[in-house]
């Protein structure tokens, strides 16, 4: 398989959630399981040289992404949720989307001071949803070694906001 056979699995939506906004639908991708098998090893394959303890992923999709990818590096993966939907201790971050605001929660004791972390995601786009799960692992304690991404939009610098970070997109979209 190559990133051309990869991107045939993307669907684009025009206009959704709102106009203007060019959704990547990666549902194709995920129901064919050559594809979605050969993403999550692909995105493995690039972070086992970093000895991470654990990957974490934000709702909903990062959790599709990155409880996989964890898998496949043998580590643990903990979840970060939409406020309110975690019980006991948290720690919240609010943040601006490309298109509203949002907030987002980890469990306050998840990561343990020193933990090596791979935040993975479906998306790269403005860099806003990484950049507030980067607050709450470096919170935590936990040391964030790499950002691992299905797909990035590069025409809105997302990669640019998370600098110094190490990045890896299996797929780019230049608009």
């Amino acid at each position: 398989m190559d990133s051309g056979q990869l991107r045939a699995k993307i669907r684009v939506i025009d206009d959704f959630p709102e106009a203007g906004i060019s959704f990547k639908d990666i549902t194709p991708l995920l129901c064919d399981a050559d594809s979605f098998q050969y993403a999550v090893a692909r995105m493995a394959d690039f972070f086992r040289r970093h000895a991470i303890d654990v990957a974490v992923g934000p709702e909903a999709r990062g959790f599709v992404i990155g409880a996989p990818t964890a898998y496949a590096l043998g580590v643990g993966f903990v979840p970060i949720r939409k406020p309110g939907k975690l019980p006991g201790r948290t720690i919240r971050k609010d943040y601006q989307l490309e298109y509203g605001h949002d907030g987002l929660e980890i469990h306050a004791d998840a990561i343990l001071p020193g933990q090596r972390v791979l935040i993975v995601d479906d998306l790269l786009a403005t860099g806003g949803t990484i950049a507030s799960c980067i607050e709450l692992v470096e919170r935590s304690g936990g040391i964030v070694v790499g950002l691992g991404f299905l797909i990035e939009l590069s025409y809105l610098a997302g990669r640019d906001r998370l600098a110094p970070y190490e990045i890896f997109s299996l797929l780019e979209y230049e608009e």
